[in-house]
């Protein structure tokens, strides 16, 4: 028996040759036979292997459970994501008199994270600090990670305005049961003992403010200068938060600071910092983020590639971000969908349609952000058949219950004419946003329906659902469309009365267009000057066609006169003029307007108009002769101008 006994404590003093759960119970088999006493030393053997019923059954056996037995315990639920009872554990330990040790607070300052339980976690704070572990880096990392991630929500006041902390936990998402074997499934409960609780998350507030992020993260960068020793998680942590927070003078300076201490950034770190850097698109930044992969051999790493080519299609480089896809030795789903999404967001959506079908001849099953990319390449291209083909699919794969997919839905349907189909998905959604809400509200304006849009509109806000600038713009939109000129100054005065939103240069445009087919055009003109900046030629075309409408020269004069001001090349402001000019018979002026256009029109981008027939989409550029039926083209056409001029000598006859 000795050669057991001995070969047993070797493998309990070096665990890590233990690989499987099996062997684990093999030797607990072998240890109630020879070596009971030892019995406890399994404990961490188990929690090391994620193996909870195992643990829970062994830890229930102790009478008196060690601080190793109760980390293992508390590690093995935090592990496992049973965050209440690793807590509830912990509360069991403290109240048994036992003081946790630098193994134990990791464990239970995750748990707090993930619940939510801001203050019991500043309470685990104030134990690190009362036995002396506040210097211990593993136990700092936690810190850091649960400061970064919780005080982004208003938790001090959900839990200083409770009347009742001591709680137990009854029926909802803190309730678990674990259902197993007959042998095992005693030692499961929901624990009731932990003293705090957040039933009330629901009810925390995003903290939106930059100046509040920036209180936040001057909290968790306390706990960062406290450490006397940081790793590359220390860094993470804190990088990860500033990024969070929009921070990004922060993010890069704690990147250099990484680099100063002697530690080189790891992919982790480099796919936080890719965000921001995208969002701030410095193009040079993530140049030298991207030789640095490569100087490292981080290029082929699938969350890096990603955010590099969102930070590339951001910065309008789409060659660049499809010659990094290219490089990819291995495309998973999430750099495919980050190469459509770049060529969606950058116009190019025939190429993000084929890039959808590639990726699904290469048998990469589509996940619900998939669709959400190439759902919106069908809207604006108008390919109705092709859109309810990808609808089809979403069906039979169960993705129509994802409320982006669905919203994304609404609007393809609307902007390709169909707004019957539109209203049916949006009916049969179980859960609207306010994207769902704001893309019917938009797709009943674009229809005409100004009615249905204003009713759906209330609707949304007696859902208690605050509406944002782009739901504002839906509004106007339905009123201007139906020259519903009280309505609309109505919903622009509550935008900026109740909901303290400051008008930008879209809503202005809804307005000076209302006011104008209602042929306030004065009004419209003080409405547009009284704009504090940002004054675009988006915003006083309205007028100018409203001006040619109503046949007012004078004031279409001060209109081109202003746009001439920021945008001297706009071409579409002197055709306005010639015509207005031409409509009232002052053709001497509307030809000098053309000879001005015509130095412009050389410079003028030529658009593209396409057409789709059969399966087929084919697009035509003004003076483009590349067609392959560019030769049959032009002879229906002849033949068209040609029953033109019979039918119109015909007439004149």
């Amino acid at each position: 028996m000795e050669p057991i006994q001995t070969t047993i404590k070797t493998l309990i003093n070096t665990p890590i040759q233990i690989k499987s759960k099996s062997q684990a119970k093999q030797i607990h088999a072998q240890i109630i036979k020879t070596l009971p006493t030892f019995t406890s030393n399994l404990l961490s053997i188990y929690s090391k292997l994620n193996s909870l019923p195992e643990s829970i059954t062994l830890f229930n056996t102790l009478h008196s459970p060690s601080i190793h037995n109760w980390k293992s315990i508390i590690k093995c639920y935090t592990s496992n994501a049973y965050f209440l009872e690793s807590l509830n554990c912990f509360v069991k330990m403290r109240a048994m008199g036992i003081y946790p040790d630098h193994n134990v607070f990791p464990s239970v300052l995750k748990s707090c994270t993930q619940l939510m339980f801001f203050k019991f976690g500043e309470s685990v704070h104030g134990l690190v600090i009362r036995v002396g572990l506040e210097f211990d880096v593993f136990t700092g990392n936690a810190l850091l990670s649960m400061y970064s991630k919780l005080q982004r929500f208003s938790a001090h006041q959900v839990f200083d305005e409770s009347p009742e902390r001591k709680t137990v936990v009854q029926n909802g998402q803190n309730e678990r049961v674990l259902k197993h074997d007959n042998n095992t499934n005693s030692n499961f409960k929901s624990y009731n003992e932990v003293s705090y609780n957040c039933r009330n998350s629901s009810t925390l507030n995003q903290m939106s403010n930059q100046d509040q992020g920036n209180v936040q993260m001057q909290n968790v960068r306390k706990v960062f200068e406290t450490m006397p020793e940081r790793d590359v998680v220390s860094y993470n942590t804190l990088i990860l938060g500033y990024a969070q927070n929009s921070m990004y003078d922060e993010a890069m300076m704690t990147t250099r600071e990484m680099g100063d201490a002697k530690l080189k950034p790891d992919a982790f770190t480099l796919s936080n910092v890719l965000p921001i850097v995208a969002e701030y698109m410095d193009v040079w930044k993530g140049k030298e983020i991207h030789g640095y992969g490569i100087r490292h051999g981080f290029e082929q790493n699938g969350f890096i590639a990603s955010g590099l080519i969102d930070l590339y299609a951001n910065c309008k480089m789409v060659e660049d971000s499809y010659r990094l896809f290219c490089s990819l030795p291995e495309k998973d789903c999430v750099s495919w969908c980050s190469m459509i999404a770049a060529c969606v967001q950058n116009g190019l959506f025939d190429e993000g349609l084929r890039l959808f079908r590639q990726m699904l001849r290469a048998n990469i099953k589509p996940v619900p952000i998939s669709f959400s990319s190439v759902i919106p390449a069908c809207a604006h291209l108008t390919t109705l058949p092709l859109g309810q083909q990808l609808h089809g699919y979403i069906i039979r794969h169960r993705f129509d219950d994802n409320v982006f997919i669905s919203s994304s839905l609404v609007n393809m349907y609307a902007k390709c004419g169909n707004i019957k189909l539109a209203k049916c998905v949006f009916d049969r959604m179980t859960q609207r946003d306010l994207v769902s809400w704001t893309a019917m509200i938009m797709g009943c304006a674009s229809h005409g329906y100004a009615h249905d849009a204003i009713v759906l509109f209330k609707q949304m806000e007696m859902e208690d659902l605050r509406p944002n600038s782009v739901a504002f713009v839906a509004a106007l939109t339905a009123c201007s469309h139906a020259g519903m000129v009280n309505e609309g100054l109505t919903f622009f005065n509550h935008m900026v009365k109740h909901y303290k939103i400051t008008p930008e240069f879209e809503h202005y445009a809804c307005m000076a267009d209302l006011l104008g087919r209602a042929g306030k055009l004065e009004d419209a003109f003080g409405l547009i000057c009284s704009m504090p900046e940002n004054k675009t030629a988006s915003v006083w075309l309205p007028l100018l066609a409203a001006c040619r409408v109503h046949k007012n020269v004078e004031l279409a004069e001060k209109v081109v006169m202003q746009i001439s001001e920021f945008d001297s090349d706009n071409v579409g402001a002197y055709v306005l003029l010639s015509n207005i000019y031409f409509s009232v018979g002052r053709y001497k002026d509307a030809a000098n307007v053309r000879r001005i256009l015509s130095k412009y029109m050389n410079k003028k981008k030529p658009a593209c108009s396409w057409i789709r027939i059969g399966e087929k989409v084919h697009a035509f550029i003004a003076g483009d002769e590349s067609h392959s039926n560019y030769d049959c083209i032009i002879n229906a056409l002849d033949i068209l101008f040609g029953h033109i001029e019979k039918e119109y000598l015909i007439i004149c006859e």
